[in-house]
């Protein structure tokens, strides 16, 4: 009969076991949901000479942009899609808008700048992320890009 100690030592051997099993293939899981999501399934990628993985497709009226900078826990997940060029029309009314729907519609995304257009925007580190998470991210972005592009764009439109 085993002792206590060698049970105990034994559980935790499976339960490393269970972890090493677990591993996620980030590449994999990125291109399985923007496949799912993409029009027609169609994307594009490809791979930097530093290890970056990106990602660009078509999601209803809204190109979606998706960059995996690599897989250890320090390396980052960041999801984009452009909705709005600026110069804008009421941009002060435009801004306020957006903080507003930061705090109250935009979920684990948010809006913010980038290259002189207004983005919805999620970004995480890898560490313990897992393929629910990633799947949740795309679509948050996708989804809410798409929903928002064209109600800001007739609203706020180029000045």
């Amino acid at each position: 009969m085993a002792s206590a100690q060698e049970t105990s030592t034994n559980m935790y051997d499976d339960e490393n076991l269970n972890e090493e099993l677990e591993v996620v293939n980030y590449v994999d899981e990125i291109e399985t949901v923007i496949a799912s999501m993409a029009a027609d399934q169609k994307y594009m990628t490809g791979q930097s000479e530093s290890g970056d993985h990106a990602w660009k497709f078509k999601y209803g009226t809204v190109e979606v942009y998706v960059r995996l900078t690599g897989e250890t826990e320090e390396d980052v997940l960041s999801v984009w899609s452009p909705v709005l060029t600026l110069p804008a029309n009421k941009e002060a009314e435009l801004f306020r808008r957006l903080l507003e729907l930061n705090w109250s519609s935009t979920l684990e995304a948010c809006y913010a700048l980038f290259d002189n257009q207004i983005v919805v925007l999620s970004s995480r580190t890898v560490a313990d992320l897992n393929p629910g998470e990633i799947s949740r991210a795309i679509t948050i972005v996708a989804t809410i890009a798409d929903d928002m592009d064209e109600p800001l764009q007739e609203e706020f439109g180029k000045a």
